[in-house]
């Protein structure tokens, strides 16, 4: 333990009284009375310095401090890192630049008469930066921008403010459709979602949100416009959806339904088509073409389970589409079903807030392991046929082998062999019910 510096002078002039010569001169005996008196003179002075050290000390947080505020407040901000750095401070504020990198090459391959470019393709898939984080108040904040195919679209512009179990949310964002679709891209199990997400065109629309989650319930509420790009417009929709999310056991249930209506100005058409698995073509073999619509109003229900190694998910939706006149109102339908098994032990898909989330290897890279392995079967099925709209019908047989060497890093390999009823483009003979396969391959990095 330290003791004062007056106590060390203190000693140090009582052991200077201890060293005298039994046969000292009398002037070594001023010399030594002499340093006897300058070493009492250095312990006043120390025992001073200590004293006026001390009283600025106690007086140092009502100087610095401004009013109203705590000593604890000018503490420097924590700095976590979760694939990048995350800058936290005590009084609310946080901030966490991300981002995110998907690179997909594969080829599509038809028959020959099907006059199609096919062969090899490759694109980047999504480039995006952004940020997140928290401010006083209980609030929150999220953008991104994706540079991909050389141009710049506003994916996510968020600010939330969280009361309780309640989420508010304003900005562009998800309407609440689908459990495929409010998935992360960087955490599905295929290259790309199922096909009737993209088809009946789910996507950000600028609105206004609410969310209630409270053990296993979730429920969500919104109303929007159209996305940012399109805007202005007099387009509006509105979401419901519903989830029950049970733990049984080691086992998660994910069980819901959604509502989804759109108001369509005066003079609006709609088109429904999407493309054979992978993003990188722009060729579409099934294709409702260009309708007349007034609304739409779709429908869907979901349910996933998640037991250790093992999950399961299934989805249905439908899409109605009202259309102007005396037209008959054609109703769409898409859905999945799907099995996927972690082969690398300890591992299990991750889950939170009613939707998959980020995959953590238990072995990865770097730490003793080599990552985790998953293998995934689907089957996509989507019929853009009714009441007259011949669009054509696309079942779709998926496998995915899909590589996680650390929790922000992925290779992903998917195969798909898609059969088709009343395909857009007929065959020489005219026959328009064949077979197209599709081979993707993803790299994917993010932060």
């Amino acid at each position: 333990m330290k003791q004062p510096l007056s106590a060390s002078a203190f000693a140090l002039a009582l052991a200077a009284g201890w060293i005298e010569p039994a046969a000292a001169q009398s002037s070594a005996d001023a010399e030594i009375a002499a340093m006897r008196a300058e070493l009492a003179r250095l312990a006043a002075r120390v025992d001073t310095l200590e004293a006026e050290l001390a009283e600025a000390e106690a007086r140092a947080p009502a100087i610095v401090a401004p009013a109203g505020t705590s000593p604890e407040a000018d503490a420097a901000p924590a700095i976590a890192f979760k694939g990048a750095p995350e800058i936290a401070s005590e009084d609310g504020w946080s901030f966490k630049p991300r981002g995110r990198l998907q690179y997909d090459v594969g080829t599509v391959s038809a028959p020959a008469s099907a006059g199609r470019d096919d062969g090899f393709g490759s694109e980047a898939r999504r480039i995006r930066v952004g940020a997140s984080g928290t401010m006083p108040g209980n609030f929150g904040y999220k953008f991104e921008i994706d540079f991909a195919d050389n141009d710049v679209e506003l994916t996510d512009a968020i600010i939330t403010y969280e009361s309780g179990d309640v989420t508010v949310s304003v900005g562009q964002f998800n309407g609440f459709q689908s459990l495929e679709e409010l998935t992360s891209s960087l955490h599905t199990s295929m290259i790309e979602r199922a096909a009737f997400t993209d088809a009946f065109g789910f996507e950000r629309r600028v609105g206004a949100g609410i969310e209630y989650a409270s053990g296993p319930l979730l429920v969500q509420a919104g109303l929007f416009t159209d996305n940012i790009d399109a805007l202005s417009n007099r387009n509006w929709s509105a979401d419901g959806r519903i989830v029950a999310m049970p733990v049984v056991g080691k086992a998660r249930f994910h069980l819901g339904a959604s509502v989804h209506y759109t108001d369509l100005e005066s003079g609006s058409t709609v088109r429904y088509r999407q493309r054979p698995l992978v993003h990188f073509t722009d060729d579409r073999w099934v294709d409702t073409r260009t309708l007349g619509a007034a609304s739409e109003f779709g429908w869907g229900m979901e349910g996933a389970v998640i037991s250790g190694p093992f999950h399961a998910a299934a989805e249905t939706f439908w899409q109605r589409v009202s259309r102007p006149g005396a037209q008959a109102d054609p109703t769409f339908f898409g859905g999945y079903a799907e099995v996927g098994m972690f082969l690398t032990p300890g591992d299990t898909r991750g889950y939170g807030a009613g939707k998959f989330d980020r995959t953590k290897p238990a072995r990865p890279v770097g730490e003793g392991g080599w990552g985790s392995l998953q293998v995934n079967l689907r089957y996509d099925h989507l019929d853009l046929s009714d009441a007259g709209v011949i669009g054509g019908q696309q079942d779709g047989y998926l496998i995915s082998l899909v590589w996680k060497p650390t929790d922000y890093t992925m290779l992903l390999a998917n195969y798909g062999r898609l059969q088709y009823v009343d395909a857009l483009f007929p065959l020489a003979d005219g026959d328009r019910a064949y077979g197209v396969d599709a081979f993707g391959l993803r790299a994917q990095i993010d932060f």
